[in-house]
């Protein structure tokens, strides 16, 4: 299992790499037009590039999360596969597991959120390394007998978990009541027809950080695993926003104040916040009383 984890690990590279090269460089003649949508609306379209049937909104986020994943996880996720083929520890399987987690996430968001183009099977491949490589790497982390040398579950911790599992429904749920309320759809809908990052944040991610609060306070090694993922996806996210605001700005798309403080600030100041516990958990865990 874990040289097949190894071996999904560089072909999730490979495949990230060319996605996001693709998205970022690829050019194509063409410009933004307008189109009328299947609600009525008007939607600006993006006209250039692998996203050019995108909507003008949507893409600088699609671009500024490749940026992320091109120059910041996958060079962690490099580092994290040559530290584990060296080493295989507890920490290290830990570390490779979470890198592989986020781009499980943004994979998802790309191969369901995207129109289609002709990177279709590439992201549908990413998807199935992602999430075989997840499924394996969780498995094995799962053989250790996890421990702490010190308290992991501190009160700041909790309060830490609790925000970022009821900031995502802050940030996501006003729009989705508004919407059902004047009976219309999503403001940014676009031409899609829903937003993936609403589902995933409100169904998977938010729900999960109340799942790891409960298991650390029972003190059980699902809890420190759920920890390492969540805290590591919370740090990518950070910077992820913070390169997709920087995209929206280059191409002159301006975003809503609130939207800005919602979807952006709040997201940044908690992936600050939890810098200090990601370092304090890879600090502290240990594999059967022996720290590692």
């Amino acid at each position: 299992m874990n040289k097949t984890l190894h071996i999904l690990s560089v072909l999730i590279i490979i495949l990230t790499v060319i996605i996001s090269g693709f998205g970022l460089f690829y050019k194509t003649v063409g410009e933004s037009y307008d189109f009328v949508n299947q609600y009525g609306d008007t939607v600006r379209i993006y006209g250039v590039g692998i996203y050019k049937n995108d909507s003008a909104f949507m893409a600088p986020v699609f671009r500024g999360t490749d940026f992320t994943l091109l120059f910041l996880t996958i060079p962690l996720l490099i580092i994290a596969l040559l530290i584990d083929r060296k080493n295989n520890t507890l920490k290290t399987k830990l570390f490779l597991t979470s890198i592989i987690s986020f781009i499980l996430y943004c994979s998802i968001s790309i191969s369901f959120g995207i129109k289609y183009n002709v990177l279709h099977l590439a992201y549908t491949a990413l998807f199935s390394c992602c999430f075989f490589a997840f499924i394996i790497g969780f498995s094995l982390v799962k053989k250790y007998d996890i421990k702490s040398i010190i308290r992991i579950c501190t009160n700041g911790l909790k309060v830490l978990l609790i925000l970022c599992g009821l900031s995502l429904f802050v940030a996501q749920l006003p729009d989705i009541i508004i919407s059902l309320l004047n009976g219309k759809s999503l403001p940014l809908i676009g031409v899609y027809t829903t937003n993936i990052t609403y589902v995933l944040d409100m169904a998977v991610i938010s729900p999960a950080f109340f799942i790891c609060l409960f298991y650390l306070r029972k003190n059980d090694k699902i809890g420190y695993i759920l920890l390492g993922i969540l805290l590591t996806n919370l740090l990518l996210i950070g910077a992820t926003v913070i390169s997709q605001t920087v995209f929206h700005r280059i191409a002159g798309e301006e975003i809503p104040l609130p939207a800005l403080i919602t979807m952006v600030g709040i997201f940044v100041i908690l992936a600050i916040f939890g810098i200090k516990y990601q370092i304090k958990l890879f600090r502290n865990i240990q594999d059967s009383g022996n720290v590692i």
